[in-house]
């Protein structure tokens, strides 16, 4: 290391102008690195979808979910299986193990979902089989209202979405209000049954007279001819021209008997935005893409476009993550600004200006160098590297001030600059190494860390990793030459010690004399702060709370209500929560079928953007009145949910129970949710047990059916004539996306139960009524069937009222659960899952970590005592950890104080090994053990303080919540992006407070009682 050093020193004008380089091209990678706010995470998730209109939640069970499963169960790495058959759809959702190879993945499920297509229904759409990855949710909504009908609303919507899906980083662009085009045949019944239609033989002539011929060319040797027979359907005159019958030669056409026109399809939702009929644009980016120039460019366009619009349209935009990142990203630099200031202040008042200049430069120096790495690796610029950043601020210069205070001491006795900076870095060149390497150390398990957790939070080590290897740069190669070169002699010191040193060495002369009595106190006070913390915790929690910048009220409501009976209750509720001043946009939605993280009765959505944190009250009390404001409405639940952010997601307490017999998991979810409400602290309690309601099957007597020439699907055919309306092919005309189909209907008064048995079928003994071999009848309806790993199985999900912890909870609702029966298994998922893996993952990678240092300090110290004596401050610092926590008034969080302990753990070994290099170092020079524990606590005091008040100083804005924007200036409290970090910046501030004073007063003391108090030869 000396070597490279003087190496650096003699080459001075190479050394500064590489660090020039990094400067600039830190600066560059910083404004062009994509910005995001959450790290773009891949789920290992996969979701197969596939469907077939009309089927009962039944038969997609039997015909669709079981052969799906039957093939994908197969695939290696699977962690979890979820099935769901619904009405006319069924789903699978393939949860992976960590670590999974998502291309691989896809690749390996598309070719079981190929095989499996051959056991589906002919009738079956194509399955869909689509990577579940946050980066394609959409980034920006832009609703479109105003006194438009539907059909002008949806064709500028189609307008805008093909503009701006040309934008090279918008991945596409969705359209939530969007109907499916539909040409309907509109004929009645009585007229077909005059003509004596036949259903089959009808479908049968249109396809075969909308078929695209393939009539090639014609070569008569004195040219080349191009035949072309149209034949494929392109409008609606095309269609009037099909025949319906056809007897002799005479021949019935659409146009003769039907009425055509284009429409939608039935509607199954409606979509408002602040009470107003709207359609949404959103809009997703592509991965890697940046989310500021993409959303700008995405405005842009739109301003373009907006003097083409009718005058009376309104456009909205909503949910707009740019302005969240730019405001997040605005708080989390500025207090990596703040940071930066308050330890390049602390510095000066230490050390004077011209050091801490020197040292100051290593920061922007270090992060600069880390920001341009991280950029090369392809990462963007999100909350946790902007954190990792601030975390890193005060570790960043522990080098660097243990060096430059060591040049100083040279400098002061007489050196040159070039030999004292010089021999400074060769001196402290080990000892900063092994403490930069054991702080790394504890950061590198992390970077194995499983599940979506860890995939959100390994943006932590990695920049952690990048940057104190930069530092590490900066303190032993950067910082010796711009010292050396910039000259100037320190002034021989002829005063003595400080008040403060003076009062230092006096407390630690004393508990130098009493060893037994100092360990002892310490301990007392260890115990006595874990006495205090098991009293008066706050609870422990998965991931922190953050004041969101949205909420959703799920309407709840049951029975067999029709879309427009939905959309009435939904409007009721939304016309009572408008106008508030502290909301900026409202999004209401209503719907035919709840989605996949919905409870099967939920009927609609309202979408809350609330006005900026700083001019609001908490989104709690908001929520609070809206419930007030809603409570008398009656026959409706109303789930009032906030906007969470982090990888968690969903409900808190989430219980599976799975087998095979269906009523012996119902009646067990009833015991379940009688036990859940016996204990009390849960709220929107929900499971996905099918809903009541009553659904008519059509009998068919096949005997019957049989005499007469028919079979079921002609009776099939004659039945969707009166529902969604008997499908007979597709066309494509120019101005949709998609194929669209051609279905007869009937009139819509015809449109109605009674119809079913009027409802006639051409036989070979004439025209007969379905009545005669088809019997009407109600039965119970089944909803939504869900499976998992191939059985069926019921959850059920709850949140917990405010002031409760989710863990208590569910601790005392497992004492009060009663025993499942036989072939019912129960298991517990959601953040409880979580919670346990991530623990169980934090404690190993804490054991590793631990291994590791171990490894680096008895390399460094060839001492077994001294190297047990760092890692005994790592255990006592934890009481640091708990003490503040307990004073900031938060929770344990398991990821969020796991990783600080982990944190600490690195740390706090830093300043150890420089007093335990510096006794060693005094040791070998012949000085008595209690002299020598003295000198190093004295000599070290300045660089132990100034290495521990910076990384404090650096983590004190998020401890307090407190965001200052020194460019403007102003001052914000208990800002959103500092609520994520408090438990963590309170955490490592905490334990490293703690850690300093065991470091000062109890580390000397152990030194001496201990074999590390002989001489190195001594050493065991």
């Amino acid at each position: 290391m000396r070597a490279l050093i003087h190496a650096a020193m003699d080459r001075s004008r190479t050394t500064l102008l590489l660090l020039s380089f990094l400067l600039l091209g830190g600066l560059a990678a910083f404004n062009s690195i994509p910005k995001e706010s959450n790290p773009d995470v891949t789920i290992p998730m996969i979701y197969v979808s596939v469907s077939l209109e009309g089927v009962s939640p039944e038969d997609a069970e039997r015909l669709l979910v079981r052969p799906l499963e039957q093939e994908l169960r197969s695939l290696e790495g699977i962690k979890e299986m979820r099935g769901t058959a619904a009405e006319g759809y069924a789903s699978v959702v393939l949860e992976f193990d960590a670590g999974f190879d998502p291309d691989q993945a896809l690749q390996d499920v598309r070719e079981k979902v190929d095989a499996a297509q051959t056991e589906l229904p002919t009738e079956a759409d194509e399955p869909s089989v689509q990577e579940i990855n946050v980066s394609l949710f959409p980034i920006l909504s832009i609703g479109l209202s105003g006194p438009l009908s539907e059909r002008e609303l949806i064709t500028i919507a189609r307008e805008l979405q093909e503009a701006i899906e040309g934008i090279p980083e918008v991945l596409e662009v969705e359209i939530g209000g969007d109907r499916e085009d539909l040409l309907e045949i509109v004929v009645n019944p009585q007229v077909l049954e005059s003509y004596g239609v036949d259903y089959d033989q009808l479908a049968t002539l249109v396809r075969r007279n909308n078929q695209l011929v393939a009539a090639g060319s014609l070569d008569t040797g004195q040219g080349r001819m191009a035949i072309k027979v149209p034949g494929v359907v392109e409008d609606v005159e095309d269609v009037m021209a099909m025949p319906v019958k056809v007897s002799g030669d005479r021949v019935v056409t659409f146009g003769d008997v039907a009425m055509l026109q284009r429409t939608f399809k039935d509607p199954t939702g409606f979509a408002r935005i602040n009470g107003e009929p709207a359609v949404v644009l959103e809009v997703s980016k592509r991965a890697g893409a940046n989310i500021l120039e993409t959303v700008a460019q995405v405005r842009g366009l739109m301003d373009a476009a907006a003097p083409r619009l009718p005058e009376e349209l309104e456009v909205r935009y909503t949910m707009d993550q740019s302005e969240d990142v730019r405001d997040i990203l605005s708080d989390l630099l500025n207090n990596v600004l703040t940071a930066i200031v308050l330890v390049v202040i602390v510095v000066i008042a230490a050390m004077g200006p011209r050091s801490a200049a020197l040292v100051g430069i290593t920061i922007p120096g270090a992060f600069l160098s880390g920001i341009l790495v991280i950029w090369g690796m392809g990462y963007t610029m999100n909350i946790v590297v902007l954190f990792s950043l601030i975390l890193v601020a005060g570790m960043l210069v522990d080098g660097a001030i243990v060096v430059s205070e060591l040049a100083d001491r040279n400098l002061s006795e007489g050196m040159s600059p070039r030999k004292a900076w010089a021999e400074a870095a060769s001196r402290m060149a080990w000892p900063v190494i092994a403490s930069t390497a054991t702080t790394l150390a504890v950061f590198v398990p992390l970077l194995f860390w499983p599940d979506t957790v860890g995939e959100f939070m390994k943006y932590l080590p990695i920049t952690v990793i990048i940057c104190l290897t930069a530092s590490l740069a900066m303190a032993l190669v950067f910082l010796p030459v711009m010292g050396g070169v910039s000259g100037g002699r320190r002034r021989r010191e002829t005063s003595g010690e400080g008040v403060f040193v003076k009062g230092y060495r006096k407390v630690l002369s004393r508990l130098l004399r009493f060893p037994g009595t100092t360990l002892l106190g310490a301990l007392v006070i260890v115990g006595a702060i874990g006495w205090a913390y098991g009293t008066f915790n706050h609870g422990v929690e998965f991931f922190p709370e953050v004041e969101p910048e949205s909420a959703q009220v799920q309407v709840r409501a049951r029975g067999d209500l029709s879309i427009h009976e939905r959309d009435a209750i939904v409007r009721e509720v939304e016309k009572r929560l408008a106008g508030s001043p502290e909301v900026s946009s409202l999004y209401g939605r209503s719907m035919v079928s709840a989605g996949e993280q919905m409870a099967p009765d939920v009927i609609g959505t309202l979408q809350f953007r609330f006005t900026e944190w700083d001019e609001r009250r908490p989104a709690s009390e908001i929520l609070a009145d809206f419930r007030e404001m809603t409570a008398d409405i009656p026959g409706i639940v109303l789930e009032f949910r906030q906007q969470e952010e982090g990888p968690g997601g969903g409900k808190p307490v989430e219980i599976m129970v799975t087998g095979q017999d269906y009523g012996k998991l119902d009646d067990y979810v009833t015991w379940l949710r009688a036990a859940m409400e016996e204990t009390g602290g849960f709220v929107d309690v929900e499971d996905d047990r099918s809903l009541p309601g009553i659904e008519w099957r059509l009998e068919v007597d096949r005997e019957a059916a049989s005499r007469f020439g028919t079979d079921v699907a002609s009776i099939g055919s004659s039945v969707r004539l009166v529902t969604n309306g008997l499908v007979l092919a597709t066309y494509r005309p120019a101005d949709v996306r998609d194929e669209v189909d051609i279905a007869v209907r009937v009139p819509r008064a015809w449109r109605e139960l009674d119809q079913l048995e009027r409802q006639t079928l051409n036989t070979s003994r004439g025209q007969v009524p379905l009545s005669q071999f088809v019997t009407l009848e109600p039965a119970p309806k089944t909803g939504t069937i869900s499976r998992l790993d191939g059985e069926r199985a019921i959850t059920v999900k709850a949140d917990v009222r405010p002031g409760f912890n989710a863990n208590a909870q569910l601790e005392a609702l497992r004492s009060r659960l009663p025993e499942p029966p036989d072939q019912v298994q129960v298991s517990f998922g959601g953040e409880d899952e979580e919670q346990r893996r991530a623990m169980e993952f934090l404690m190993t990678a804490f054991l590793v970590a631990i291994c590791l240092m171990t490894l680096i300090l008895v390399t460094q110290f060839n001492s077994l005592y001294q190297t047990l004596l760092i890692l005994s401050a790592i255990v006592l610092s934890t009481a640091g950890v708990l003490l503040g926590l307990l004073l900031n008034g938060q929770s344990f969080g398991v990821v969020m104080v796991g990783m600080g302990i982990i944190a600490l753990a690195g740390i706090v070994v830093n300043n150890n090994i420089i007093l335990i290099d510096t006794f060693n170092q005094l040791r070998s020079e012949g000085a008595a053990p209690l002299e020598a524990a003295l000198e190093t606590g004295c000599l070290r005091l300045r660089p132990v303080l100034l290495t521990a008040i910076t990384t404090i100083l650096g983590l004190m804005p998020m401890v307090l919540g407190v965001n200052v924007d020194l460019l403007t200036p102003s001052l914000g409290i208990n800002a959103p992006s500092t609520q994520w970090w408090t438990q963590l910046s309170s955490a490592i501030a905490g334990g490293l407070a703690f850690a300093t004073f065991l470091t000062l007063l109890l580390t000397p003391v152990l030194l001496v009682i201990g074999p590390g108090s002989r001489t190195s030869k001594e050493k065991v």
